[in-house]
Formats: structure tokens, C-alpha cells, sequence
């Protein structure tokens, strides 16, 4: 599915960002991001290393979570428009875990000669928890 392009008059203060879902995280989905990444800790792949460290289970990689929320931004604004995007990790994902990330925009201006949007995303678990808070920057494109 193509992203319809977003322009800065498409934006109000307040607007939402458009949730991205992912549904039960899969403990293929660690191994994947693990490749992905290079980071192959082993408590977020390995059962018996992450009971060995005091977790009941293997858990997501903070920055699997902190992709989620980018995705989330730029599946909205478009990677190209992104100028900047600062992330808070507050709880582990587990797998089974439905994450919702979503988000608001909180400001419209100009920044040298750009029209830049300002906003605040979250990632959260079934139970509604905050696993991701973040905030990012964008410059849109005018339709004038």
C-alpha cells in the first residue's frame, strides 16, 4: 500500500498520528530483529539464559520497540520528511504482547524556511502500559 503524501495544511495541532498494530509479538520476531540489528544478546532469544537472569521469559529488544514508533511516524510524515526523533523505554515488550503505537501532533511552525510539525508517540502494550514515549520533528511540504 502506498503512503498518500502529507502536507503541511493536511496537519491540525491535536490531529492524530494513525496507529500501527502489531499483533502478539513472535519470538521469531526477536530472532529476526536480532539478526537485523546484530544485538544477539541472549536474553532476548534464549529461554533458559533469560530465566537464569531473573525474567520469566525472554523479552523484546528496546530498540524492536523504538522501530515500532518510528514506523509509526514515518508511515505518517515519510522517512524523508523526519528531522528528528527522541525515544524514552519505560517497560519491556513480551512476546504475545499486541503493541499499539500512536501518536498526536502538538505543534505547526516554520523553522528555517521549512514547514516543520512537532509530535508526541507512544507505544503500548494490551494493558494499555507505556513500553515507548516519544517525540519527533517533521518538515512537510506545502501545497502553495
Amino acid at each position: 500500500m502506498e503512503r498518500r503524501k502529507l502536507f503541511f495544511e493536511d496537519v491540525q495541532e491535536g490531529g492524530a498520528v494513525p496507529p500501527f498494530v502489531v499483533e502478539r509479538l513472535a519470538r521469531m520476531d526477536l530472532v529476526r530483529y536480532a539478526g537485523a540489528s546484530g544485538d544477539f544478546n541472549p536474553i532476548h532469544t534464549d529461554e533458559e539464559f533469560a530465566r537464569a537472569a531473573g525474567n520469566p521469559s525472554v523479552f523484546g529488544h528496546g530498540m524492536l520497540t523504538a522501530a515500532f514508533v518510528g514506523k509509526c511516524v514515518t508511515d505518517y510524515v515519510g522517512a524523508e520528511n523526519l528531522r528528528r526523533m527522541k525515544v524514552r523505554f519505560a517497560t519491556r515488550v513480551w512476546p504475545g504482547d499486541t503493541i499499539t503505537c500512536k501518536g498526536k501532533v502538538t505543534k505547526k511552525y516554520e523553522h528555517n524556511g521549512e514547514k516543520r510539525i512537532d509530535g508526541e508517540v507512544l507505544a503500548l502494550n494490551q494493558k494499555g502500559e507505556v513500553a515507548v514515549s516519544g517525540t519527533f520533528s517533521a518538515a512537510l511540504p506545502s501545497r502553495n
